[in-house]
């Protein structure tokens, strides 16, 4: 069933995605009197799901679901119909079009997709509001959970005060920029440090075969489950908070990991919370030291307000209100997935190998459903979508629209084999692209 969920969310976001970027060409042609033959969602190599004819426009559902596109007559796009460019231009055509509607029709879908993102972020902001923990308001530092964030410097107690020289105000802000950091400024027994992370930290970080956040809130041992046969399963229950283990308190998760360390074939007077009541039991532990007790590592903030853990900061706002903070909220996304491209691009961080296909994405999405996830979730995926088409490569959005802005400033229109030929050339360079990125999930799925 969780699988199913987390397939629904992520079928229902890429349909959006590419139905409202195919829009985005759509529209201005049309406005444009420009033939629109196809537009489809999947692609329909040899045949398609469904389909319907309605004026000069076929509608349909391919059955390979690696994006969807708009078959604009008289345009040199993945369709190849050298047929209908070797014939006389027609006024329908989008060759015959002035170079100013064309630029207008090729920057339709990526507009479309910043629209959307913005527009998200608008009604989350509305929605949902603000709600977050300030950064000063974790008095014993953070626990980090990832070993390579460790094996970098930071450690669990660490007060993480800015990232990259910019001050974090709340601890949200820290879990999203640590992936980037190139230095982090922490606070250590009242004294402040910068430490350096290696330039290739997002590899190291893939590496560590940890797959949960780098570092969380410091929170008590709530216990979450129990593994199979655990001998501890009927004095224990879920939700249970153990406050102390023989006589020792226990005011930190991390602690009590390692803590748990001590005991070997053992037998250990415990104390938890249970409903409010306190409650004397045992815990026992098998020649590894283990409990077969699983335990949180977060927890909403719902219930970090009723077990008084941290002050949550609550703020709501008006539709007009959300605007500006909805358009912060993007552009602050735009530069961040800009700064991540940017170490994509760079050799030496090794952040090239983390690149994924459709299986990375598919894995963002939660296995049970959450809109506020999902809206998230697609937001960042509509400006993703939108970056990556702005690229100059040719038969992305952004090589056609890099041809025209030559053949605007210029005067001169690129003819028409040279197109095809740089059409050819960028088709071979994205499915080289796609299999890598594809090939980076399978290579992962395989080794880890």
């Amino acid at each position: 069933m969780d699988i199913v969920i987390k397939l629904s969310q992520f079928l229902l976001s890429l349909s959006l995605l590419i139905i409202l970027h195919e829009l985005g060409h759509f529209i201005p042609a049309k406005l444009f009197k420009t033939r629109v033959e196809k537009f489809y969602l999947f692609f329909d190599v040899k045949y398609s799901l469904l389909k319907k004819k309605i004026g000069e426009t076929e509608y349909g559902i391919g059955w390979l679901p690696l994006g969807g596109y708009v078959k604009i007559s008289g345009m040199i796009d993945e369709s190849m119909d050298k047929e209908q460019m070797a014939l006389p231009p027609q006024p329908w055509e989008f060759r015959s079009k002035p170079a100013w509607q064309r630029l207008i029709i090729m920057l339709g879908g990526v507009t479309v997709n910043f629209i959307l993102a913005f527009i998200i972020y608008i009604g989350m902001a509305f929605v949902y509001g603000d709600n977050y923990v300030a950064n000063a308001d974790l008095k014993d530092g953070v626990w980090v959970t990832n070993p390579a964030i460790e094996k970098a410097g930071v450690q669990t107690g660490d007060k993480i005060i800015a990232i990259n020289g910019k001050k974090m105000d709340r601890y949200d802000d820290i879990a999203k920029n640590l992936f980037m950091a190139n230095e982090v400024t922490i606070q250590r027994n009242n004294e402040e440090k910068t430490i350096k992370f290696p330039i290739n930290i997002i590899n190291k970080i893939s590496n560590s075969g940890v797959k949960h956040s780098l570092v969380e809130m410091r929170i008590p041992f709530i216990i979450a489950g129990f593994e199979k046969d655990s001998p501890n399963s009927k004095n224990l229950k879920t939700a249970d908070i153990i406050t102390h283990l023989n006589g020792i308190p226990l005011q930190y998760v991390d602690e009590a990991v390692e803590i748990f360390k001590k005991y070997k074939n053992q037998t250990v007077p415990a104390t938890i919370k249970r409903d409010g009541k306190v409650i004397q039991t045992t815990i026992k532990f098998n020649d590894k030291s283990k409990s077969g007790v699983a335990y949180a590592t977060r927890i909403p903030y719902s219930n970090i307000e009723k077990l008084n853990l941290y002050k949550v900061n609550r703020q709501t706002f008006g539709f007009f209100e959300s605007i500006p903070i909805g358009i912060n909220m993007g552009v602050n996304t735009v530069i961040d997935y800009g700064g991540q491209l940017k170490k994509i691009f760079n050799p030496k961080t090794e952040a090239y190998k983390e690149v994924g296909g459709f299986a990375a994405i598919f894995n963002v999405f939660p296995e049970t459903w959450s809109w506020t996830a999902f809206w998230s979730i697609t937001a960042l995926l509509s400006i993703m979508l939108g970056v990556m088409n702005l690229l100059p490569i040719p038969a992305l959005d952004g090589g056609h629209v890099m041809f025209l802005l030559y053949e605007i400033i210029s005067g001169k229109k690129p003819s028409d084999k040279f197109l095809e030929n740089a059409q050819m050339v960028g088709f071979v360079l994205l499915i080289a692209l796609l299999l890598f990125a594809n090939g980076n999930d399978i290579y992962k799925a395989i080794m880890k």
